[in-house]
C-alpha cells in the first residue's frame, strides 16, 4: 500500500504538466495512457474495443473495466484588442468496457464498451471593434464551443491462428456541438435588392464615396445550440502475436458521418446595423450641412423603409440549424516488444486523415424569424460553408511499462502528432493545435483481482500565429492561438 500511496502523490504533483491528437483522445484508459497512449500492438485491455479489436483474441482474462478521466485546457488569445488566456475549462471523459475472453480453446472473444471518442471546446470573453457602448467602450463579447463525442458498442475477434486475428467493432456515435461568437461572412450572402442594380451585400461592402458602408463582413452575433446526432462508426483490425516477445496490430478506423439535425440559432445583427445607420447619418448631414441629427435620422429611416426595412422590428432572429461535417478514416500501426521479464516496450504510429473530414462545416439555416433580415437575405435562410481545411496527420506514441513486482508498475510514454490546424483558419475557440505530449503512470494489483491504475497526459503549450488575412474573419487576422491539455485518468480493472 505504501507503493500507491507514493503513486498517487506523484500523479497529484505532475498534473502540472499539460494531451490530445487534434480532437481525438489519446488513450481510453489510464493504463495505457501512462505508457503514450501505445495500445494497437498491446493485447491486454479493454481499450482495444477502440483502438485495434483484434487484439481481444489474445486477452488473458474477462475483465470489467471502468475509466474516469478529467481534462484540464487552458487556451490564449492575442489580436490587437485582446491578450487574455480562456476561462479554464473542466471536462469529465468517462469510459466503461467489459471483454469476455476466448476460454476452452474458442477462437471467439467479444467485448462491449461506452468510450470519450474526443472533442474541442473554449470559452472566451473578447473585445471585438464593432461592439462599443454609447461612451465607445469595449462591450466584451462571448466566443464559446463545444464539441464531445462518444461511441457504445460491441467489438468482436477471431482467431484464424494461434498467432493471427482479426476483428470488427461496430459502434453508434453520439455527438454534440455549440458555438458561439460575433459571426463574420461575405456581405455577398446578403443577396436581396436593396434599390434597383445594387444588394444589400453591395451596399453594404461598398465604400461610402459609392453610397456604401464599407464593410468587408457582415457580422452578427451568433449561438448555435441543440446540436445533436447518433450515427455510427466501425473499425477493423488484424493482430500477429508470433511469440511471448513479439505482437503487432493494424487498425483501420472508419470516417464517421455527423448530419446535425433540428439545430436552433439566433442571429442579431444590430450592432452593425447601429453603425451602418450612424454612418448614413453621418453622411446625410455632411451632404446636407444645414439640416440636425433628428432630421437625419428621419430621412435615413424614410430611405431603409423604401428599402423594405422596418426598423421598428429590429435585426435580431432565430433559425433551424442543420449542419454538416466528418470524423476522418485513420489507419494506425502498432507493435510491442517484451524487453525482459520486467520492462514491455510499445510504439504506435497513427495517419489520420483530417483533409477529407475537416475541410469544412455545411451550415443550413432556414425558416427566419426576422422579415428584416429576411430581406437583406432575398429568403428566409442561406447555406454557409465554414471553412476548416485542416491537413492530414501522423501521430508517433512511444510508451515503456516496468513491473517492479507483480503489483505494482510504473509508466512513461511520448508523442508527436503534426499540427492540424492550417493557419488560414486558426481561430481561438476551435485551437486544436497540441503537437508534443507526455505521459505518466502506473498501476497497483489489489489482491488477486482488482487493479487500480492511475495516469497523466499532458500536451505542452503551443502557439500559432493566424495569416492575414484570416479565411474565418478578419478579427483573427494576424492573431495568435494557444492551447495546452492536461488529462487525469483513473481506472478500476476487476477480473472476472
Amino acid at each position: 500500500m505504501k507503493k500507491l500511496f507514493l503513486l498517487l502523490i506523484t500523479l497529484l504533483f505532475t498534473m502540472g504538466v499539460y494531451a490530445q491528437s487534434g480532437t481525438i483522445m489519446l488513450s481510453n484508459d489510464a493504463q495505457s495512457a501512462g505508457r503514450g497512449g501505445t495500445s494497437i500492438g498491446v493485447f491486454n485491455s479493454y481499450e482495444l474495443m477502440m483502438s485495434n479489436p483484434a487484439g481481444l483474441s489474445f486477452v488473458k482474462n474477462s475483465t470489467l473495466d471502468l475509466n474516469l478521466s478529467v481534462m484540464r485546457s487552458q487556451t490564449y488569445f492575442k489580436n490587437t484588442l485582446n491578450d487574455t488566456y480562456g476561462k479554464t475549462d473542466y471536462n469529465p471523459l468517462p469510459d466503461l468496457g467489459y471483454v469476455h475472453a476466448s476460454k476452452n480453446n474458442s477462437k471467439w472473444a467479444w467485448g462491449i464498451g461506452a468510450f470519450t471518442q474526443g472533442g474541442m471546446g473554449a470559452d472566451f470573453s473578447l473585445n471585438n471593434a464593432l461592439y462599443v457602448d454609447a461612451q465607445g467602450n469595449y462591450v466584451k463579447q462571448t466566443y464559446h464551443s463545444k464539441f464531445a463525442m462518444m461511441e457504445f458498442g460491441p467489438s468482436v475477434a477471431y482467431k484464424l491462428s494461434n498467432k493471427f486475428s482479426v476483428g470488427i467493432s461496430a459502434h453508434l456515435v453520439y455527438s454534440m456541438m455549440e458555438f458561439r461568437m460575433p459571426f463574420g461572412m461575405n456581405p455577398a450572402v446578403m443577396a436581396g435588392e436593396a434599390m434597383p442594380g445594387m444588394t444589400f451585400g453591395q451596399m453594404f461592402a461598398a465604400s461610402p464615396a459609392q453610397g456604401g458602408f464599407g464593410y468587408n463582413e457582415v457580422i452578427a452575433s451568433a449561438n448555435m445550440n441543440n446540436l445533436n446526432v447518433i450515427s455510427w462508426t466501425g473499425k477493423i483490425g488484424f493482430a500477429y502475436k508470433p511469440n511471448e516477445k513479439w505482437s503487432f496490430g493494424l487498425n483501420f478506423n472508419l470516417p464517421t458521418i455527423l448530419n446535425f439535425k433540428n439545430g436552433k440559432a439566433s442571429m442579431d445583427m444590430t450592432a452593425q446595423f447601429n453603425d451602418a445607420f450612424g454612418k448614413a447619418v453621418q453622411g446625410y448631414m455632411a451632404q446636407n450641412p444645414g439640416s440636425t441629427s433628428s432630421e437625419a435620422m428621419a430621412a435615413v429611416a424614410s430611405e431603409f423603409s423604401a428599402m423594405g426595412i422596418n426598423l421598428s422590428e429590429g435585426v435580431a432572429g432565430t433559425y433551424d440549424l442543420n449542419l454538416k461535417m466528418k470524423m476522418p478514416l485513420s489507419i494506425g500501426y502498432g507493435m510491442s516488444y517484451q524487453a525482459s521479464s520486467k520492462l514491455n516496450l510499445a510504439l504506435d504510429v497513427i495517419w489520420t486523415n483530417w483533409a477529407n473530414a475537416f475541410d469544412k462545416m455545411e451550415m443550413t439555416l432556414s425558416n427566419g424569424t426576422n422579415s428584416n433580415i429576411n430581406t437583406m437575405l432575398g429568403s428566409s435562410g442561406f447555406t454557409y460553408n465554414f471553412p476548416l481545411n485542416w491537413k492530414n496527420t501522423v501521430t508517433v506514441k512511444f510508451g515503456a511499462e516496468y513491473q517492479f513486482t507483480h503489483r505494482f508498475a510504473l509508466r512513461a510514454g511520448y508523442d508527436y502528432n503534426n499540427n492540424p490546424v492550417p493557419a488560414s483558419t486558426l481561430f481561438p475557440i476551435f485551437p486544436a493545435i497540441v503537437e508534443n505530449h507526455v505521459t505518466f503512470g502506473g498501476s497497483y494489483l489489489i489482491g488477486k483481482r482488482f487493479t487500480i491504475n492511475a495516469a497523466v497526459e499532458g500536451a505542452l503549450f503551443n502557439k500559432q500565429t493566424a495569416t492575414d488575412p484570416s479565411a474565418i474573419q478578419s478579427e483573427f487576422s494576424g492573431s495568435t492561438s494557444g492551447l495546452k491539455t492536461m488529462i487525469g485518468h483513473i481506472s478500476f480493472s476487476y477480473k472476472l
